[in-house]
């Protein structure tokens, strides 16, 4: 599975977050992994630097899977960090629902 990660100005993308991203990404969508050939990560501060707020942080998840349409899904939150985590875990929802279909075929 080959995770890519996307940040807008706001949002800062050193090396250490990038890691977290992919170790929590990989963890929680281990049991998707053989079907998943990319997620893409794209966080963006829906508010700006220059405006604090709440939930403001936002993470939109793409997943790719061989012979189908890119599934979607995002999350907002107070950290980029909650986003992630947020939007993963209804990724591993709608997963469910959208392989779970298929295999009852």
């Amino acid at each position: 599975m080959q995770i890519q990660i996307n940040t807008d100005k706001n949002v800062s993308g050193h090396e250490a977050r990038a890691q977290s991203i992919s170790e929590t990404l990989t963890r929680v969508l281990a049991r998707f992994n053989e079907q998943i050939t990319r997620v893409e990560v794209h966080l963006s501060d829906e508010n700006s630097a220059t405006k604090s707020g709440g939930a403001d942080k936002r993470c939109l998840l793409e997943v790719r899977i061989a012979g189908r349409q890119p599934s979607s899904v995002s999350e907002l939150a107070n950290t980029s960090e909650q986003a992630v985590v947020g939007a993963a875990q209804k990724m591993v929802r709608l997963l469910e629902s959208e392989l779970g279909k298929v295999g009852r075929r």
